[in-house]
Parts: C-alpha cells; structure tokens; sequence
C-alpha cells in the first residue's frame, strides 16, 4: 500500500481528525480533501492502516450503505454545506 507524502506528513492530531471526519456519516470525502488535501482513495487507505480490521470492515460497510451521505452525489441536492449551520467551530476546522 503506497502513501502519499500528505499523509505521511500529517501529525497525529490531523490524523485523528481525518479519521473523526471519515466516522461522521454527513461530513463528505469532498469536506476532507478541502481541509486537509487528501482524496478518498488516500482516506480510505488512511483508515485501513489506522483501524483494526473489523472497525476498517464496519467503517466501508456503513460508508458504502444508504446511511452515509459520504458522497456528495448520494446527499439530498437541498444540503449545500460541509457542517450543521448550528454547529460550533471545530478546533483545526479550516471550513467554519
């Protein structure tokens, strides 16, 4: 498995936020890559190394499932935002 050097750069604290962002079912790869440059496909992988295996299996399942609004294509086209117009600002959140 070949990583980028954004990942390989990224300190622990990014990492851990990445992993929070890729967990949350409404923030979308899309929100990711705007806020830390790395593609789904870098997160996905991301996820593999850092996760047990049947975290990283229940994490793909839920991402590729109905439930999650991971894709921008599969949200309702009305949600035109990364976060809740209600929520707080996050520490390390480039977006609010």
């Amino acid at each position: 498995m070949r990583f980028t050097t954004r990942i390989l750069r990224m300190t622990e604290r990014e990492t851990d936020r990445v992993i929070e962002m890729a967990w949350e079912d409404r923030t979308p790869f899309e929100a990711i890559e705007t806020q830390f440059g790395i593609r789904e496909a870098e997160v996905i992988k991301l996820m593999r190394r850092e996760l047990k295996e049947s975290s990283f299996k229940m994490w793909r399942k839920r991402v590729n499932s109905g439930v999650s609004q991971k894709h921008l294509k599969k949200r309702n086209p009305d949600i035109e935002r990364f976060k809740c117009s209600r929520q707080r600002s996050i520490s390390l959140n480039k977006i609010s």
